[in-house]
């Protein structure tokens, strides 16, 4: 079964996947999302997200004007990791969700119009 393209982070998680990338982006959501977090500017040795991401990219989170709390993110999340071949039983596991929540979350990203191209840009 070969993947299917990442879907585009919705604007709340973007900024997050631009720092951290994919894989990295989702890993930080699924341990910190939904959490108040302060992203020190210079992390020292027991920083959980600099232990988790990186020196580099911890400081580049802190450059970000980012919200306290960090999103959870979990419907675009279950679309990452089903374009990724996980099975929608898997998914609900790493969510903390059921399937049949899994399965609105995924049936409704298919739905959604896509964006715009015209539409100008808010940031």
């Amino acid at each position: 079964m070969t993947a299917a393209p990442s879907p585009s982070p919705p604007a709340h998680v973007a900024p997050y996947v631009r720092v951290l990338g994919l894989d990295l982006a989702v890993e930080f959501l699924m341990t910190f999302g939904g959490a108040e977090i302060y992203i020190a500017a210079s992390p020292q040795g027991r920083n959980r997200v600099a232990a988790l991401v990186g020196r580099d990219k911890a400081l580049a989170l802190a450059e970000e004007l980012l919200p306290r709390r960090v999103p959870t993110a979990k419907p675009w999340i279950a679309a990452v990791l089903r374009s990724q071949g996980l099975p929608v039983a898997e998914i609900a596991r790493r969510l903390h969700a059921t399937d049949v929540t899994v399965r609105s979350w995924l049936k409704r990203s298919k739905t959604d119009p896509p964006s715009d191209p015209r539409q100008m840009r808010l940031f």
